[in-house]
């Protein structure tokens, strides 16, 4: 990688996250923390608002922009598979507007990179989720933006009903299912919920705060504690 496109990189990577270590940037970019240091200190020297310092991590000033980019031939097709293998699997209007950020893109490709994108033979048809499901994925995919608390009516593997008022906080799609993870104020605890056994969703006026154990991150801390506990044999 020539350095200046290694300067270019690294300013990317440091305007997309909020705090970018040396140690991050150069495992992506495979050269040494030393380079990262270098190069960072030749972007500060020519304007390039960065804060932070070596030990600590960068992050770019607010504001910070550059001209539009360019994607190469490789970048344009993974982003034609990214959304084609996304949209059968979103509701409907968020894969509407996958596809119309798409098209954007590729209207601004030269000739050669949007005809290799274009004709990328990777499909990934509609299978597995019905029109039901999507409606309620858009609903739970609002409710949890806007911090509203549901009600729903919940019919799990036994085929036991029961009514639930729970604080959405994701869903997840598993490659067969998608599943609502929330607070469930009804079983005081973290739950999933398959979205294709809820029988009734409502959204509630109420809105919900971030609380300490009741959050999205609680629950990723949790499955990677899970993860790093090792197992025991009976």
């Amino acid at each position: 990688m020539r350095r200046a496109e290694r300067l270019f990189q690294i300013v990317q990577l440091i305007r997309g996250r909020r705090l970018s270590t040396a140690g991050f940037i150069a495992g992506r970019l495979e050269v040494s923390e030393r380079t990262v240091y270098r190069d960072v200190a030749e972007l500060m020297a020519q304007g390039v608002p960065i804060e932070g310092e070596a030990g600590v991590g960068y992050r770019m000033n607010a504001g910070f922009d550059l001209p539009p980019l360019m994607f190469t031939k490789d970048e344009a097709q993974a982003l034609v598979a990214s959304v084609r293998l996304a949209q059968p699997r979103l509701d409907g209007a968020l894969a509407r507007q996958a596809e119309g950020a798409l098209s954007k893109i590729l209207a601004v490709l030269p000739p050669a990179a949007r005809a290799a994108a274009e004709s990328l033979a990777l499909y990934a048809p509609a299978i597995g989720i019905d029109d039901s499901t999507r409606q309620q994925l858009e609903v739970l995919r609002v409710a949890t933006e806007a911090h509203q608390k549901l009600r729903i009516d919940y019919l799990d593997a036994k085929e036991q009903l029961s009514q639930r008022t729970v604080r959405p906080l994701g869903s997840f799609y598993w490659g067969a299912v998608w599943t609502l993870a929330a607070w469930c104020e009804t079983r005081v605890g973290i739950r999933s919920f398959r979205v294709d056994r809820i029988q009734a969703l409502q959204v509630l006026d109420e809105r919900f705060r971030d609380e300490p154990g009741k959050t999205l991150a609680d629950l990723f801390r949790r499955i990677e504690g899970e993860r790093s506990t090792p197992s025991r044999t009976a």
